[in-house]
């Protein structure tokens, strides 16, 4: 019996694929931090964050894998969500207190053009916030992503 892979969208492979040498489908933490600055017009310390949270293994490389991960959460929506954080960062921290996020979240619509209820925000705040209790750049982006708010395009 053959194993049911998913196949990796062709627009994903063919962006990761313009960074990585000799065929090997992985980038160190440097390269792909370049890599999202250049491809998504992202700041170095948030391609950072964004390399740190799907980074998922920790080893400091990001595999095709955690970038189709990426790209799923954030697809060409990256400076929109971008801009939606830093206007909820209201202290200009880089990351979302308790407060914050509720306020933020309370403004905003599921896909299904709803808002959310009080015990909805504080459910995906606490599952969304780091030990810390706040919430960065790409914990925002993985929250936007559940809240299915942003959609990477289909693959063409």
């Amino acid at each position: 019996m053959a194993l049911n892979r998913k196949k990796i969208p062709k627009e994903v492979m063919d962006l990761f694929d313009r960074y990585v040498q000799n065929n090997v489908r992985h980038l160190n933490r440097n390269d792909a931090i370049k890599m999202l600055e250049s491809e998504f017009g992202l700041e170095e310390d948030q391609a950072a964050t964004m390399f740190e949270s799907f980074d998922k293994d920790k080893n400091g490389i990001m595999s095709i894998w955690e970038f189709e991960q990426f790209f799923a959460c954030m697809g060409n929506h990256a400076q929109e969500i971008v801009h939606k954080f830093k206007e909820l960062d209201a202290d200009g921290s880089g990351k979302l207190d308790v407060e914050e996020a509720k306020a933020g979240l309370q403004k905003i619509q599921t896909a299904t053009g709803r808002g959310l209820v009080d015990k909805e925000i504080e459910f995906f705040i606490k599952t969304t916030a780091g030990d810390d209790g706040v919430i960065d750049l790409g914990q925002f982006t993985n929250l936007l992503y559940r809240l299915k708010l942003y959609k990477a395009p289909a693959p063409k």
